[in-house]
């Protein structure tokens, strides 16, 4: 089980590594195999939106390749519930009478020529009209169509084939670029006059004369010159009625997080709104507080109850794309019935926070729902200042806005996202409220002096198109916490609209020091249904913070910045095994070994002991105690397995302790296992040599 979870963290850092770099350029369709090529340009063609092909031609594997095709028929499944595709089995019927009909006599493959193309994309015509026998007019063929509103086509149209000269395949009709002239055998008028040639079509056959200057049914540009309204019909919409069918957002998601997730993940992604914002904390330290609001949030039941089980992974990355901070976390959700009943209109908002250090990131959050096989992500920029440096002159943080502000003696000794000064907010990703909301707004002010936090005043200007509708002045000594300041606004009498709310800090009457601003809605609706929550929270002033903290500067090589996090950490808990592990490796790359010992020894008594055994080789090999080295490490193997760097350390170890047969039987392990270490190969090959001489 110990190396199942070293695995998996492997490849989560791994994920977010790769996420986090550009996208890699599009393979050439040449050189995708037979199969893959045939899928792309053939059985998919018509069908496959132009986002969906440029992430197919990204992917890297054939496996990556059959994960995507799987995906790509689940996400156009009609009925997900049952055995049967019937959305892939229709659009097979389709290619193949394409094909086996549609195609005869032509040197093309049906599904290449116009009339496969149309059916392909559209099925079956309610009617078919053909004038393939008349002789003054070339062969003509009129599909009719009806039922395709949902996909922004008219109500009714139609949809003409014809031969130009009389020969070759059908070819699509467009009644603007063609004109009724071009169905005529024998029209001798003017090849622009489109009323002469529509007069004469009418008295060769009234139907086709209507539909040759006009492929909508009831339109009444009939006797003059074409609209563009039929052009655009064939031209643009009718290829666009697949992309309209699916949402093919999954695609790029499956492309960013393929290394994490299966198809029975990939085909689920679900939709979400977001909300990010930075805050910092009581201490000196950023947190960065997130919301997300699914489409949806499946739940399955057992017995009586209903279920699901959220995985939540999460990383950042610097500026070189390099992983600073990573976290993976669950959130079992477990409801009655009357619970299901209460929440089952309702969104799903999850809420949660992490300190972060100083710096400009990309945020990746994943979000699975292991129960149902659902997922969805964030991905965001978002920039930490440093402490000291809102500080050194105003500064105020971004905005938020909320629905509800609750207060609650519990609150005050916990931690949990959107949680400030004993205020629990709910703030909307969407930032919408109703006119009897009363909207509460959060911020931060830093970096102001003893007089301008005595003398200075917020100005709040409501804005509606652009133009200021309200505005409002408090004095900052009346607030009693001047650095988180939070102030709320009754939206009574408001019209349904957009609006802008700007918060202006001034030092005194006319010094302006910082602003900030945030958009809102007012919807028309007098009811807007707020989501449940599930938040998760950790203690006040947790420890596990400054860990955290101390991890991140390790990771950016701030050892000193690090050792200050991980020992506060350590010593506000140092019955703790994680943090005292973690204490000890900066110690030890810091070539503090003694500490290292003082800290991690009082472990090997606890069950966690197997997490200093490395620990305490490395620093008592450091400091010459080889023997006692040698016995960490052999207890590190038996527990962990096989490792390198352990090896080597063991056969340095029995070499300074003048045993060169064990030191041997170490190194030529490690080489059994990696060959290629030539310095140490070279270096056992001179010392059998010397075994060999000196018998």
């Amino acid at each position: 089980m110990k190396n199942k979870k070293v695995l998996h963290f492997s490849i989560f850092s791994l994920l977010f590594l790769c996420i986090g770099l550009q996208l890699k350029s599009e393979v050439k369709v040449s050189q995708l195999a037979h199969i893959y090529r045939k899928w792309l340009q053939e059985e998919a063609a018509y069908i496959i939106t132009s986002s969906e092909r440029k992430v197919f031609l990204q992917l890297d594997t054939d496996r990556e390749r059959d994960m995507f095709i799987e995906t790509f028929w689940k996400q156009r499944d009609p009925n997900p519930n049952t055995v049967e595709n019937e959305y892939k089995i229709e659009h097979i019927r389709r290619l193949k009478y394409a094909n086996e009909t549609l195609g005869r006599g032509s040197p093309s493959p049906g599904w290449r020529t116009d009339m496969g193309r149309i059916y392909i994309i559209l099925g079956e015509p309610k009617t078919i009209e053909r004038y393939e026998n008349m002789t003054e007019v070339y062969p003509t063929i009129v599909w009719f169509f009806q039922g395709f509103g949902k996909y922004g086509l008219p109500d009714a149209f139609s949809v003409v084939f014809f031969k130009p000269e009389g020969s070759g395949d059908y070819v699509i009709y467009s009644p603007l670029i063609h004109g009724p002239q071009k169905l005529l055998v024998n029209y001798m008028g003017d090849v622009n006059d489109y009323v002469q040639a529509y007069n004469e079509m009418s008295r060769v056959n009234p139907n086709l004369a209507r539909v040759s200057i006009s492929l909508l049914e009831g339109d009444d540009s009939i006797g003059v010159r074409p609209s563009i309204a039929s052009d655009l019909l064939v031209q643009k919409q009718i290829p666009e009625v697949p992309a309209k069918a699916v949402n093919d957002e999954y695609a790029a998601k499956l492309l960013k997080y393929k290394a994490y997730i299966d198809v029975e993940y990939s085909v689920n992604y679900i939709p979400n709104s977001s909300l990010i914002r930075v805050i910092r904390g009581n201490s000196d330290f950023f947190f960065v507080h997130y919301l997300i609001e699914p489409q949806k949030l499946s739940l399955e039941q057992y017995d009586k109850d209903f279920f699901a089980n959220l995985e939540i992974n999460g990383s950042a990355l610097d500026a070189n794309d390099r992983i600073v901070y990573e976290f993976t976390k669950t959130a079992p959700i477990k409801l009655q019935a009357d619970q299901v009943e209460k929440i089952k209109d309702k969104l799903f908002s999850f809420q949660d926070m992490f300190p972060l250090i100083e710096g400009k990131y990309k945020i990746y959050i994943l979000v699975r729902n292991s129960v149902s096989k659902e997922f969805t992500s964030i991905e965001k920029e978002v920039v930490i200042p440093a402490v000291s440096k809102i500080m050194e002159q105003p500064w105020i943080s971004e905005l938020i806005l909320a629905n509800t502000a609750k207060r609650d003696p519990k609150y005050s000794n916990s931690e949990k996202s959107f949680l400030f000064n004993g205020v629990q907010l709910l703030p909307s990703p969407r930032n919408d409220f109703i006119a009897s909301d009363t909207l509460y707004v959060y911020f931060q002010l830093s970096g102001l002096t003893p007089e301008q936090l005595e003398k200075g005043h917020i100005i709040y200007t409501l804005y509606k198109d652009d133009q200021p509708i309200k505005t409002t002045r408090k004095n900052l000594e009346n607030y009693t916490d001047k650095t988180g300041i939070l102030e709320e606004f009754s939206l009574a009498g408001y019209t349904a609209a957009y609006y802008n709310l700007r918060a202006s800090v001034y030092g005194n009457e006319t010094q302006s020091l910082v602003m900030g601003e945030e958009s809102f809605y007012i919807s028309p609706v007098g009811y807007l249904p707020r989501p449940w929550v599930v938040s998760l929270s950790s203690p006040a002033d947790s420890p596990d913070n400054l860990n955290k903290l101390g991890i991140q500067y390790a990771n950016c090589n701030e050892d000193e910045k690090s050792l200050d996090y991980l020992r506060r950490a350590y010593n506000l808990n140092p019955t703790s095994p994680t943090l005292a592990a973690d204490y000890c490796r900066i110690l030890n790359k810091l070539k503090m070994y003694q500490k290292v010992l003082d800290v991690g020894a009082p472990f090997m008594q606890s069950d966690q002991k197997q997490e200093f055994y490395a620990l305490l080789g490395l620093a008592s090999q450091s400091l010459g105690q080889y023997e006692q080295a040698v016995s960490y490490f052999k207890d590190y193997l038996a527990y962990h397995g096989t490792n390198l760097r352990i090896l080597n350390a063991i056969g340095i170890c029995y070499q300074q302790l003048g045993n060169i047969d064990e030191a041997l039987v170490a190194w030529e392990k490690s080489l059994e296992i990696f060959p290629n270490q030539p310095e140490l190969k070279t270096y056992v090959e001179s010392l059998k040599k010397s075994k060999t001489k000196s018998k």
